[in-house]
């Protein structure tokens, strides 16, 4: 879910003149720096942000939001993550606890890949939430 609040906060506080520093979306997600950098640096591998270096540097959307699936944004938070693991062991964990654990990763999955960046924004604005950076209008035909 990190790497969703990064995406959307980027969404919203950016635009095409403007990109978010890392200090900022840290300050805005009460998360420091050292753990969102491993976050971004794979978004922007995945071409999900697109990162710009120097003193003004930071990141914006690497695509327009419409184009931007959720699920594609939690698979690289999952994959960026270290798989630690749970620690449990035995046999209710291996018939019960991981089974169910498969279950809510399917679900997960399914409406992540219903749900765009552009879906997520218009709940924020459903909830009052205005973008910082008003985008002009982009037709495709």
């Amino acid at each position: 879910m990190i790497a969703v609040a990064i995406v959307l906060d980027v969404a919203l506080n950016s635009g095409n003149e403007t990109v978010i520093s890392n200090a900022e979306l840290a300050e805005r997600t009460s998360m420091s720096r050292r753990t969102l950098e491993p976050l971004l640096q794979a978004l922007s591998r995945e071409q999900i942000l697109e990162s710009t270096r120097g003193p003004h540097g930071g990141y914006r959307l690497a695509r327009l939001a419409r184009l931007i699936k959720v699920s594609d944004v939690v698979s690289v938070g999952l994959n960026t993550l270290e798989d630690a693991g749970s620690g449990l062991a035995g046999r209710l964990q291996k018939a019960v606890i991981e089974p169910l654990w498969d279950e809510f990763d399917a679900a997960l999955l399914a409406l992540s890949e219903a749900l765009t960046i552009d879906d997520l924004l218009r709940r924020a604005a459903k909830a009052g939430i205005r973008r910082r950076v008003n985008e002009p209008l982009n037709f495709v035909i």
